[in-house]
This record gives structure tokens, sequence and C-alpha cells, in this order.
């Protein structure tokens, strides 16, 4: 029983091809063999039936040619303005494709769909602004003759004798959702056109003499059906393949065809490209790299690129292979990627050229300066002398001019030396297997030379590349910025390309901006347009190819990072196919760079957005309870002083009751303001005194937090003069010690000691209470710690942090430990400088 259900890969690959049309406008040719068969016509009719169900209709551009039959059908429709465009002192109008997309209409018409338009407009051809409304989402209905699709560009020549300037790619004829096609027989077109309907009456008949002969439009009208029927064809194996039939061929045909710098090239891939189409075939178009085609010139060398570009327009997949045999590595490639047929032109060479005419320079001379060797040195030396001519000419010229030079080295050594002299007579036998054994060894080493110099030149150029590569993508995995990003860039990508580069990075609003001051060689509006339409732009591209930079999108895996430009030195170099897609590769590992650094700053962001809440949240928890306790407190006292009955004495302890916690309201209240100014900067009043009298004062202030402690002071006696902010040094004495009181019993020691310790002074708090809990000691002096959670000593967490920025201030350090057995230490240092020298007395 044979399985029918359908290929899960197929449905899943045919719902991605609904999805991305969506939004896709749908396009329709109104297709015909040549004018005049009243393809315009046929599409303002169905326009207007359009407009009549609905459907808003916008005339992008139609040309009526003067007939009054395809004007009067405009009644009614609504006709965009074209745009003026100044050219060589001339203005001309054109389709204005800003104003077609800023209208939005649902159906557009768009005449004559393989017109190129004047220079100056946003795309060469006037198919490529049916692409831009199409991606917006608008329907385009259009025409065409059969003579503009560029595969048929050679065989109409042949036909009419007139080559057509005007082309359209097939594989954009290949994408549209419909193809009407409006057919006439030739002998009733004929009939229009001596009546006038085609041509005025000057133009028709010089018309009928030359293109519209009988002849003509029969083979014209034989390609339109004939590529019509083709059409049809690939929908029917499209709907065979939608409903999962099972294929006629089990294999599919796949061409290569061989670019090349001849002449005929583009001929060539014209009849690869109609030969793929009837045979419903994939095609590969192969450039391969041979030591003799690297010395190309450079006329020949853009004839190679030309050819690969338009390749790549019919809808060839191209690529630029290295090898020193041409005939090997195009077979070779050809069997990895499962080619049926190979194409390849006839190659017609000029055996005079360069290199072979130097080799026999080379070689006559090398027989010269023999001819000064002979008295001196024998004949096995005089052929080393000719050997290593062969090597050099192989080295510097190639394979062919070094099999050359084996062959005059031979002869010549023959002629010269070889007795009898000037005659290639042999008297010896043995000078035979020496001639066999020389030409041999010449053929040998001239072909290993030209090979290791073509390898040494392809993995020069690999090496090259990789270690640009891996260059950039070090430097960029350490940048951490955009503007490090930039930087990199432009310092590695303008010597690799020999071109000045220019990036442009979006805002929040994604409008892009220079990152660099570029002058006036960056065109902001062209990068925006590569930036929203992820399209490249520019110099080499269908796009606006008259400006002078290469505009590239910086495509990364969530979202286009911005855009790329490269100004190029020489233009050929930017455009050869192996620097475009190195230019892809630096492009994507830029847009990855980019991307990299933006998750990150949102990363932390996100840290510090979430860090900021969870510090409000503390504030907002442990101030609401520090504040709330003691404000109940005072509530109630409050409430007990109205009763009447109260003893003064107990009056006098709920007053005090009250006074204690408004004092601990207050220091809460002025840790938080510390705290505030501390952290946005305070300026530290210094003065040059002693230690002691700041001491005695926090020592006064903490007389009624300490009233159930025992205090001891241990300050050494050779205690220098400091220079510090007494009202701040204080803060820090009073903290620590109230800290001691309130988290010890009552009864505990608290000693205060100050020590001098070279370069600097040490105060310390310690005490003999329960000490700090496990891994605090570094802890204690962040912003609302608290010893352990479930504390219920009131504070907020403040002091010790509070303790911790005045000392940073003041150029010292601060830390906390625990004392064996029990207890715990907070001790400070403050710098001992140099006090300025006392005034003298006077006497």
């Amino acid at each position: 029983m044979s399985d029918t259900r359908p290929d899960p890969d197929a449905l899943l690959d045919e719902l991605k091809r609904e999805e991305e049309q969506a939004n896709r406008g749908r396009l329709k040719i109104f297709f015909g063999s040549c004018a005049g068969v009243g393809k315009t016509f046929a599409m303002l009719a169905a326009a207007r039936i359009k407009q009549q169900e609905g459907v808003k209709v916008l005339v992008g551009v139609v040309e009526t040619h003067g007939r009054k039959e395809t004007a009067a059908q405009l009644d009614g429709l609504e006709v965009l303005p074209p745009s003026q465009i100044e050219y060589k002192g001339r203005t001309l109008s054109e389709f204005d494709i800003d104003q077609a997309l800023e209208r939005q209409p649902q159906l557009i018409l768009i005449d004559e769909f393989a017109h190129s338009n004047v220079p100056g407009s946003r795309h060469p051809k006037r198919w490529q602004d049916v692409e831009e409304l199409l991606a917006a989402g608008i329907d385009v209905y259009t025409t065409l003759n059969v003579q503009h699709l560029e595969s048929l560009n050679d065989v109409v020549g042949q036909i009419t004798g007139i080559i057509v300037r005007e082309t359209l790619p097939d594989h954009v004829f290949d994408m549209a959702d419909e193809v009407s096609l409006v057919d006439l027989p030739p002998d009733e077109l004929l009939s229009r056109l001596a009546a006038g309907k085609v041509y005025l009456p000057h133009q028709a008949e010089r018309a009928v003499k030359n293109f519209f002969r009988k002849g003509n439009l029969l083979a014209l009208r034989e390609l339109a059906l004939r590529r019509t029927a083709d059409r049809v064809d690939a929908q029917m194996r499209a709907y065979r393949a939608d409903q999962s039939i099972a294929p006629v061929w089990h294999a599919r045909e796949r061409l290569l065809v061989c670019v090349g710098p001849g002449p005929g090239t583009e001929k060539l891939i014209r009849s690869t490209k109609r030969l793929a189409a009837n045979l419903d075939a994939d095609w590969i178009a192969v450039y391969v790299e041979t030591p003799q085609l690297q010395r190309l010139p450079e006329e020949q060398r853009a004839r190679i690129l030309k050819g690969l570009k338009l390749a790549q327009e019919l809808g060839a997949e191209t690529t630029v292979l290295g090898g020193s045999e041409l005939a090997a590595t195009l077979l070779a490639y050809a069997r990895t990627r499962n080619v049926s047929k190979l194409v390849v032109g006839k190659s017609v060479r000029n055996p005079l050229r360069r290199g072979y005419l130097a080799a026999s320079a080379i070689c006559f001379a090398t027989t010269a300066v023999n001819h000064l060797l002979v008295p001196y040195f024998a004949l096995s030396n005089v052929i080393m002398v000719h050997l290593l001519a062969v090597v050099l000419i192989a080295t510097r010229y190639g394979r062919g001019p070094g099999v050359l030079a084996s062959f005059l080295s031979v002869a010549a050594f023959d002629f010269f030396f070889v007795p009898p002299r000037l005659s290639f007579a042999v008297s010896d036998t043995q000078y035979l297997l020496t001639f066999i054994v020389m030409l041999v060894v010449a053929l040998i080493i001239s072909q290993l030379t030209a090979r290791f110099r073509f390898e040494a030149t392809i993995a020069t150029y690999r090496e090259r590349r990789t270690r640009a590569l891996y260059d950039l993508g070090r430097e960029l995995a350490g940048a951490l910025t955009a503007s490090q990003i930039i930087e990199t860039a432009v310092g590695r990508l303008e010597p690799l390309f020999r071109a000045k580069v220019m990036l442009f990075i979006p805002n929040s609003e994604d409008q892009l901006r220079a990152a660099t001051d570029y002058g006036s060689t960056a065109d902001t509006g062209v990068a925006q347009w590569v930036f929203d339409n992820l399209q490249p732009a520019g110099l080499g591209t269908n796009t606006l190819p008259s400006n002078p930079a290469l505009y590239v999108p910086l495509k990364a895996p969530m979202r286009t990072r911005g855009v790329i430009a490269l100004l190029p030195e020489e233009t050929i170099h930017a455009f050869l196919p192996e620097q475009q897609r190195l230019l892809e590769t630096c492009a994507a590992q830029i847009a990855l760079a980019l991307e990299r650094v933006h998750y990150v700053e949102v990363a932390q962001d996100a840290i510090v957005a979430m860090e900021s809440e969870r510090l409000r949240n503390s504030v907002l928890s442990v101030v609401s309870h520090d504040l709330r306790t003691p404000l109940t407190t005072m509530l109630g006292l409050a409430n007990m002083l109205n009763s009447p009955n109260l003893p003064p004495e107990q009056q006098a302890d709920i007053s005090q009751s009250i006074q204690d916690e408004a004092m601990r309201m207050n220091k809460l209240v002025t840790n938080l303001l510390d705290m505030a100014k501390l952290q946005s900067g305070v300026k530290l009043n210094k003065e040059w005194q002693l230690l002691d009298e700041v001491v005695g004062s926090a020592v006064r202030a903490c007389e009624h937090s300490l009233r159930n402690h025992k205090l001891e002071l241990q300050l050494s006696n050779d205690l220098p003069v400091l220079e510090y902010d007494a009202v701040l040094i204080e803060r820090v004495l009073v903290n620590l010690l109230e800290n001691a009181g309130k988290y010890t019993p009552a009864g505990s020691h608290i000693q205060l000691a100050a020590r001098h310790e070279g370069d600097k002074v040490r105060i310390s708090v310690s005490d003999d209470g329960p000490g700090l809990p496990a891994n605090m000691e570094h802890k204690a002096f962040d912003k609302f710690s608290r010893g352990t959670p479930e504390s219920t000593t009131p504070g907020v967490g403040l002091g010790l942090a509070i303790c911790r920025a005045i000392i940073e201030n003041h150029g010292g350090t601060i830390d906390a430990g625990n004392l064996h057995p029990h207890g715990a230490r907070f001790s400070f240092t403050l710098p001992a400088g140099t006090p300025p020298a006392l005034p003298p007395e006077d006497a």
C-alpha cells in the first residue's frame, strides 16, 4: 500500500511561503508578442472592473501612444502626476514612486514593465520600482512584450535583426502571480497597423518594412505562446507538488555553465538559461580562476564580472573557484553539486602572448650567456643554466611559457652546443638520452613551479582573507561599546577593501545617523532606504547605481543594526565575487557585534533597574517600619499624658520616653539625609587638629545611649595632629559607639582605642558582645544591611554605610571583624600627613 500522505517538510515550506506572501502585493503581467496587440487596453479594462468592485485603483504610468481607444479607457481612473527629473539640460517625466507609496492604493497600473528609468531615478529599471511597490503590499498590473525577456534577447535579435536594449530578467517574469496572454493574429495586427491604430501613419509605414514583417510577427507570436506555455507547465508542476502528487522525474536536472573572458560569454549564458528553462533545471554559473586568467587585463576581467552579474539576474547561482587546471577544477565542482550537464564555450587563444614572447627572449639570452661559459665549463653545467632559465620563466609567467621554454632550451642546447654545432644532428648517441632527460626534467620543473606558484597565490589570498576575518572578529569580540565596534570596523575594512568605509546607526525611532563625520560622501537618504528595505543599493547594484558608494545592510539575527557604505578606490576591485562574499561576511560580524553590545546594554539597564527597585523596596520597608514604630509609641505615650490621674513621676518618665523616641526618629532621618549628601558628593572641611577633641565630643554625644555599658578609652600618647573634618569624623565615632551599644547586652564592655601606625592612625571600637554573624565582615558596610534578617534591633542599616563613605572620602579604610573568644571590632584609619609649621611666637 503506497503512502499518499503529504511530506511534512513540504507542508512547512508551503506555510512559510504563504506567510511571506501574506503582506506582499500581487503582480499581474499582460503579456504579448509585440506592440499593438492590446496589452495596455486589456490592462485598463481589467482595472476598471476592479474599480467597479470597490478597489482603490491608481494609474501610475500608462503610455497610450496616441491611441484614442486606449486613452478613452483612462476616463474615471485617478492618474498619478509624473515626477520631473533634470538630465543633460532637459526636464524629463518619470514615474513618481515616492508619491505612489505615499498614496497607498490597493492596485496601481505600471505600463511597459522593462522600461529604463531616467538616470538620477531611485532605480535604473521600472521593474525594480514594481518590486518595491509589491514589497509595500500594493497590487500591480503591468505590460510586457516577449522581446524584452533577457533570455530571449539574442533570439529576437536574430529573427528581427533588431537588438532590444531594454530587457527584463526572467526571474522577475517568473515571480508574477498571474500572466495574461494578450494575443492577436499577425494579419489582424497588420490591419490595425495600416489603420493607424498602433502608430502614426509615417511610423506605421516604416514599421511594416522593418520590425512588423509578417514572418517576424509569426516568430514572435510563437515565442510568446511558448513562454506562456512554459509558465503554465510550471504552474502545473507546482500544483502537483502542492497536492503531494508523485513527481514525474526521479532526479532533477542541474546545469553548469563556465563563464570566461571571451566575447561570447553573454550569448553562452542566455543559451544556458533557455536550456535550463526547457529542462526545468537549476543552473550554476562558475568562473574558474587559473594562473593564466589571473594575468588578464582589466577589460577582460570586467567582462567576466559582467557575465556573472547577467547570470545572477537570469536566476543562476554564481560562484568563483580557484584551481590550476580549468577542466579538472570544473569537473570536481560539478561532481560535488550533482551537475548533469556542462555548458562551455570554445575559447580562441592568441599564441603570441607577452609571456610566450618573454620566454623566447629569455631562452635566447640564456643561450648567449652559455656561449661565454662553454670555454670554461662542461656541457653538463651549461644544461643547468638552461634548466634555471626554465624555472625562472615558469615562476614568473606560468605553465604555458614554461613548457615553451623547455622545448626551446633543448633545441638551443642541441643546435648551439652539441657537436656537430649549428646543426640538429647528433654525433654521439648518448646526447639523445641527455636531450630526453633534459626535456622531461624541464617540463616537470615548469609544471611544478607553475602549480606551486598558483597554489601559493591562492593560499596567500585565502590566508589574508582568513587573517582579516580573524582579526576583525577578535577585535569585535573585545569591543564593549558601539563606538569601539565602529572604530574597529572602519580601521579593519578600509585597507582590506581599499575603500573609504562609512557606518550608519539607527536611533530609537529607526532613523539612521552617520556614526562618524564623513563629509559630503555620506548619503543618509540612500542608507535609510537600504535600512528600510534590507537590500543593498548604490554602486554596482540595481538601486541607485549612479551613487559612488556601495551601501549594504548590517543584518543581525534579531533585526538590522545599521548600514555600512564603501566608497572604493577601484570600482572593479570592490565587485569581484570573492570581495563581495568577504564584505557580506564582515557585515554579518559587525551586525552581530552591534547586536551583542545592544543586548549587553539592555541587560545592564535591567540590572540597574532591578537593583534600584530592590533598594527602593528596602528603603520603603525599613523606613516605614522604623518610622511607624516610634510614632506608634509616641502616640500611645501622648494619650497616657492626657490621663488626669497620672502621677508626676510617671509623667516625667513618659516625657523622657517620648524624647527618646523622637531622637530615634531624628537619627533615622539624619542618616538618610547624610547618605543622600554623601552619594551626591560632599566637600570636606578639613583642618589640622588633635584626635582627642573629636573623641571627647563623640563620647559626650553617646552618654545616654551607652548609659548601661562600660566605656573604656585607650588613646596613645604619640598621636599626631591629623587633617580631617571634625563634624564627619565625630559622626563616624558616634555611629560606631552607638552600634556597639545597640548590638551588645547591658553591662558589656566597649573600648575605643587609637594608636599611631607609621603613616596612618588607626581608631577602633571593640566590644565583648556576641560578635558579627558569619560572612558579615564585608556585608556590614552595605546600605540597608542588618545583622540578621530576623533581628529585632531597631535601625535601617545605614550607619555603617555612612561611616565607610566618610572614611573613604578622607583617604582611609574601614573594616570589621570578630574577636576571640567573642566580641566584635570595627576599625578605621586616617592618613597621618605632615602638618604645617607653626608661626613663630612674638618676642
